[in-house]
């Protein structure tokens, strides 16, 4: 039997700091619902819905390490086999518990409560919690009616207490992902001493023209850091492995904010095998990729708005139609992520998205007659 929690004198609770009542908590995507009869999907954390590479699945049951001994904090194996396949000198790389602590230690070393940090809005949900944990004004700038960045306006919103802006391509939770030559052109307009986070989680599932190139623009711009996973493309999301490509001197301040021996020796290995079937992450991008460029072509083909697709998920702008439709999609054991003023369905297998095909063709015809 559980004995209830007594109720506390909220006098007598420690003082928190007033900034987390400027900002929900990050909420993960809903699990299923149970439905007779039919296979419960999870469409709502964009995870990888194909099997482990063989080799990862190799690496992870043969790898064997003591818990009692401290991972490589150094990550020098897969720092190095990184430089390797990118180009780039393992001083400019730096892995970290998942993208998020990246995102988390990028607010720690330009934030506090006199500066400004600028992202677009809707995107990913941890912008608005790390930058406000640090204490900085948030300036969150409107994507244009098409869901992509409205960069024009980002580099007007630019003031002398701006010391972030993040990017994010493909945009998470809308789709479209950024052009090299618009971003070139507002790089152009960014103080050398703004740093401009490219958070490219879903960079390898891109597949339109002239779509921007991270790591060229690194090359060009000292002020550029290049935020990547393996938790997406790589199918590696539980166990949390991310990493930056920045100047050394970025790598170096970020060095000082993460958290120790933070991604294990397992992690490790498993992202290293990755690395080293890159050709093969590519081409299983490249199948969802299709598919989901398939998916999006129906779901226009029955009259739906869906922003130009370029991650592993589609974007529905349901507004105040959200909260039914999440709903509609529970009711046939689906789950999606409702995120208050559209819906984001991540790319299943071709039978899942068939079934999911057939909520939203039922809903549409409920709801748009």
């Amino acid at each position: 039997m559980t004995t209830p929690e007594p109720s506390v004198d909220p006098a007598r609770l420690p003082r928190l700091r007033a900034a987390l009542d400027t900002f929900p908590p990050y909420i993960p995507g809903r699990q299923p619902q149970e439905v007779p009869g039919l296979t419960p999907l999870k469409l709502s954390s964009n995870e990888n819905h194909l099997p482990p590479l063989p080799a990862v699945s190799e690496t992870i049951a043969q790898h064997m390490s003591s818990p009692a001994s401290y991972p490589d904090d150094a990550a020098t194996a897969l720092r190095t086999g990184l430089a390797d396949r990118l180009g780039v000198s393992v001083d400019n790389l730096i892995v970290t518990t998942g993208a998020s602590e990246l995102l988390v230690a990028l607010t720690q070393i330009t934030s506090d409560a006199t500066t400004e940090a600028i992202y677009p809005w809707p995107s990913f949900e941890m912008y608005p919690q790390t930058t406000g944990l640090a204490g900085a004004t948030r300036i969150e700038v409107p994507l244009r009616p098409d869901g992509t960045h409205d960069l024009e306006a980002m580099a007007q919103a630019i003031t002398e207490a701006t010391t972030l802006v993040i990017l994010c391509s493909p945009n998470n939770p809308t789709g479209p992902a950024l052009r090299e030559t618009e971003v070139r052109e507002f790089l152009s307009q960014v103080p050398d001493r703004v740093l401009v986070a490219l958070d490219e989680a879903y960079w390898e599932f891109a597949t339109a023209e002239g779509v921007v190139d991270g790591l060229g623009l690194v090359a060009d711009f000292p002020n550029v850091v290049l935020l990547r996973t393996f938790s997406k493309a790589h199918g590696l999301a539980g166990l949390r492995v991310g990493y930056a490509v920045a100047a050394a001197g970025v790598i170096a301040g970020l060095l000082k904010a993460v958290i120790p021996f933070g991604v294990t020796d397992l992690s490790q290995a498993a992202a290293l095998t990755s690395v080293q079937h890159w050709d093969e992450v590519m081409a299983r991008a490249a199948e969802i990729a299709e598919l989901r460029d398939w998916f999006a072509a129906e779901l226009r083909g029955q009259g739906w708005d869906v922003p130009e697709a370029q991650g592993n998920f589609v974007w529905l702008p349901l507004g105040e139609l959200s909260d039914a439709f999440e709903e509609a999609a529970v009711a046939r054991a689906v789950a999606v992520r409702n995120l208050g003023d559209g819906v984001r369905i991540s790319i299943g297998d071709r039978a899942g998205l068939d079934r999911v095909l057939e909520i939203t063709a039922d809903f549409r015809a409920a709801h748009f007659a």
